[in-house]
């Protein structure tokens, strides 16, 4: 992200270096500057809470120095610790699409609240100087829904742009875009559809998965770094189809040369390899303590044991019954919106399906289709 001096009037003394979005906005219509939707608007809020003043950088401020203590103190951001409120101002100005603070005492109040109610995960990525008195982090935070039965898991990332107060050296604004929406104003009904649409119903089986993070959240996909896992695997017919599934189970259920039973796992992979999603094979993945070396070996040579190296997906979620038809649909679907956003997805894909179709009601069916991606960065 550039580095880019602004010289805007100051509406409120109190603090110096920090305005708001719609101070900001008046400032731009007394300047004739048109601010468009999508990437020019965004640019706006970005600068909204900071002022970038000649004045302003004279001031001595160690900026390297505060990003390193946003390195130590956000992933504390959830836990007893908590962040050093000492580093803020009291007024500090907090604004995300659905929330705003004018304190510290209410941004402290916020996180206490989504403690609570979401029992949330956060995990920084990466924290930069963007500015004479700004640093950008970037960020994944996943929740849990705690008031609802089916605890739905809630998944936001984005950057934060934080601006610092160029008088005492305290971060003044703190400003949240989340990347699934592109109306990052505050009040954004985009930002509370957002949270709405993902309360859907999804039914998990509490059984291992493949262990990934979640780098990115877009409004149709997610990008998960995943990491290796082991998978026994056999030829299959179609991507929504069981041939072969019966054999891959039989291998984990003790049809092995030391008839040791392995525990199940979640999701069931079906994996095409061409283009055409022609060439299938089945997968169940082994649990994560497992070594290659050390499995014992399948009964049957149409079985094989592979390690698959993980990487970078993307990721489609979808529920209901995963015909060949709509999963096919999904990947042109996802596909297409990879492209779009200018990443290079691999040929083929991934079906994971993580429930027994015999016993889960299809609209709480989780289903995904994955395809890896040729390279992803976070710049």
């Amino acid at each position: 992200m550039a580095t880019t001096q602004l010289s805007l009037q100051i509406l409120r003394p109190i603090p110096p270096a920090c305005v708001t979005s719609r101070q900001l906005s008046n400032n731009f219509r007394t300047r004739n500057l048109a601010v468009s939707t999508g990437r020019s608007s965004k640019w706006a809020l970005r600068l909204s809470l900071v002022e970038q003043s000649p004045q302003a950088e004279s001031t001595a401020v160690n900026v390297e120095q505060l990003v390193d203590l946003l390195y130590d103190d956000l992933p504390h951001l959830f836990d007893d610790q908590g962040i050093d409120q000492t580093a803020y101002d009291d007024h500090v100005k907090f604004r995300d699409p659905i929330t705003k603070h004018d304190s510290i005492s209410g941004y402290l109040f916020n996180i206490s609240l989504l403690k609570v109610i979401f029992r949330p995960q956060f995990f920084l990525h990466w924290v930069k100087q963007t500015g004479p008195f700004e640093i950008t982090t970037r960020w994944t935070m996943v929740m849990k829904f705690m008031l609802l039965p089916w605890k739905p898991e809630l998944v936001f990332t984005g950057t934060s742009v934080m601006g610092i107060n160029p008088e005492n050296g305290k971060f003044c604004s703190h400003l949240d875009f989340w990347d699934s929406i592109k109306n990052n104003e505050y009040f954004s009904l985009e930002g509370l559809w957002d949270v709405f649409k993902q309360l859907k119903i999804y039914k998990t089986p509490d059984l291992e998965t493949p262990k990934y993070q979640i780098l990115k959240r877009t409004s149709s996909y997610e990008v998960r770094e995943y990491a290796p896992f082991i998978v026994v695997e056999t030829r299959g017919d179609k991507l929504s189809g069981s041939s072969g599934f019966n054999d891959v189970a039989g291998y984990i259920f003790g049809k092995n040369s030391t008839m040791e039973k392995i525990p199940m796992t979640t999701p069931v992979f079906t994996q095409a390899n061409d283009s055409e999603l022609s060439k299938v094979s089945i997968q169940i993945v082994l649990p994560f303590e497992k070594e290659l070396n050390s499995l014992p070996d399948p009964n049957q040579e149409k079985l094989s044991l592979r390690k698959v190296e993980g990487g970078t997906a993307a990721v489609l979620k979808f529920s209901g019954k995963p015909t060949e038809d709509i999963v096919r649909e999904k990947e042109k679907e996802l596909r297409s919106s990879l492209v779009k956003d200018g990443l290079k997805p691999k040929i083929g894909c991934l079906l994971a399906r993580y429930n027994d179709p015999g016993r889960t009601w299809s609209f709480t069916m989780r289903n995904e289709v994955l395809i890896w991606l040729e390279e992803f960065s976070l710049e």
